[in-house]
């Protein structure tokens, strides 16, 4: 395979996880219709693959074999894109085969689509029991949607082909990301005006293997690399386009210092207010915030499990003895619990480290629990707040102006009645202020050190809203002098 000029594509395929269907794989590439010297074959063997001694005998001289200490798919592929000489690189996977006239179709559609960077191909789903059938249900739905109606989430790598000059620009796959890293390429060739197009015409059949242990391991390796990414803190381009996951956001509704001050708050102002009483708030904001006083995560964690086992229970039962719509409901329900068990199993795992990366509502707030996720009212990003909720505060010795900016949804901050704490005192009135749709708390220090701020307030009644909600903050801004 010494050819004088390079070929148009690079065919990497990754030899991890190919659910035996390795060798499918490489006849569907050596069937195409097309001259052979378009494209190169590059076969990435992982040091685990234990049929290697058949893979030199079937390849022979029509592909070649690069190994790597990579175990990974991602890692895989991003190993092969540094060895491949093609102009274009088709990403695929071992337990997917393509149709004799990919490659000829795929030459036509850089013909006839010289915007796109690159393209994914259609996945057909070849499924050989009742779990494989829901799972590719599942997957296919959100592969349909990606391709043909989210703005940029459509790199595939069962079947994604692009230009290897913008592919390198934007970064490449990121193997400590794992699965994670096609969303994050994919961001970063929107935000960069990268189009990636959809070649529906060009099939490739993929394997699903219908093992609730695989998909147990699909997802986990999916939400390690997201939650790595996050705790990263990156600000590249398209790091904007990625969604943070509530979990993720809120995780310092955990922290069991904030659960304190928020739980006294409550004891000392809660259980006498009258507006508590009357709408029957006391018992459930108790119940909100014992736990995570006395427990942290740990307990949030333990009934996320076992929310996940009662679910994977059903599962198991429903695939011997319901019907496809059944399974298909009820795989849906468990990925979902499996999900958020992970989110917040690997969200604990890097608690303990920098998470300067975390959404904050302003520079000097350390921590923030008795907070909803980020959302947006008449143009402006805000936060709800808990009917109680508390913050941790970077402070500096003397006078410290604590400035609480909230949106004018529930009305003017002055008729809303909320009381302040610090470090589990109530803060006295005439240390408060309510002006320019904002609470101005003023505070001395005698020291730079951290101090929690609590608070309390009705909740307010939205319509078709269950949440609690209570101030809706936009920042926390604190002024410093020496008073």
């Amino acid at each position: 395979m010494l050819d004088v000029q390079p070929p148009l594509f690079s065919v990497i395929i990754p030899l991890e996880y190919h659910r035996g269907q390795w060798e499918q794989s490489w006849l569907g590439w050596k069937s195409q219709t097309v001259d052979r010297s378009l494209y190169e074959i590059i076969l990435v063997v992982p040091p685990d693959f234990s049929a290697r001694g058949e893979l030199k005998a079937l390849a022979g001289d029509g592909a070649r074999l690069e190994f790597t200490e990579s175990s990974h798919d991602i890692g895989l592929c991003a190993f092969g894109a540094t060895k491949a000489r093609g102009q274009y690189l088709f990403f695929t996977e071992s337990h997917c085969w393509p149709e004799p006239d990919v490659i000829e179709l795929c030459i036509k559609a850089i013909a006839a689509h010289p915007e796109w960077s690159g393209f994914s191909c259609k996945s057909v789903p070849i499924c050989h029991n009742r779990l494989s059938e829901a799972e590719a249900q599942m997957y296919q739905a959100d592969i349909e949607f990606g391709m043909k109606v989210h703005p940029w989430r459509k790199v595939l790598d069962q079947c994604f082909v692009t230009r290897r000059d913008v592919y390198e620009e934007c970064g490449g796959l990121r193997e400590e990301l794992g699965h994670f890293a096609e969303w994050v390429l994919a961001a970063a060739y929107h935000a960069r005006g990268h189009a990636i197009g959809y070649l529906e015409a060009a099939r490739f059949h993929h394997y699903y293997v219908g093992k609730l242990g695989d998909l147990k391991r699909f997802t986990l390796d999916f939400v390690q690399g997201e939650i790595r990414y996050f705790s990263e803190g990156r600000r590249g381009p398209g790091s904007e386009l990625l969604e943070i996951p509530i979990e993720w956001s809120c995780q310092d509704n955990f922290d069991s210092g904030l659960a304190r001050a928020a739980f006294a708050a409550l004891l000392r102002e809660g259980f006498s207010r009258r507006d508590r009483q009357r709408s029957g708030e006391t018992w459930p904001a108790f119940r909100r915030w014992v736990e995570p006083a006395l427990f942290g995560d740990r307990a949030a964690r333990v009934m996320a499990w076992l929310v996940a086992v009662h679910a994977r229970c059903v599962l198991t039962a429903m695939v011997r003895v319901g019907s496809r719509a059944r399974i298909s409901r009820e795989l849906k329900r468990y990925i979902a619990a499996l999900i958020y068990l992970q989110r917040l199993d690997c969200i604990h795992g890097v608690r303990s480290k920098d998470r300067g990366a975390l959404p904050r509502l302003g520079e000097r707030v350390l921590a923030q629990a008795g907070f909803h996720g980020l959302e947006a009212w008449q143009g402006r990003s805000f936060r709800w707040s808990e009917p109680e909720a508390a913050v941790r505060i970077c402070a500096q010795p003397g006078r410290n102006v604590v400035r609480i900016e909230c949106l004018d949804v529930r009305g003017p901050v002055d008729r809303i009645g909320v009381r302040f704490h610090l470090d589990g005192a109530r803060i006295a009135d005439a240390s408060i202020m309510a002006r320019g749709g904002a609470f101005e708390v003023s505070l001395d220090r005698p020291s730079s050190a951290t101090f929690i701020l609590a608070w309390t307030c009705p909740r307010f009644e939205a319509v078709g809203d269950e949440r609690r909600l209570g101030l809706p903050v936009a920042a926390i801004d604190v002024t410093s002098g020496a008073g």
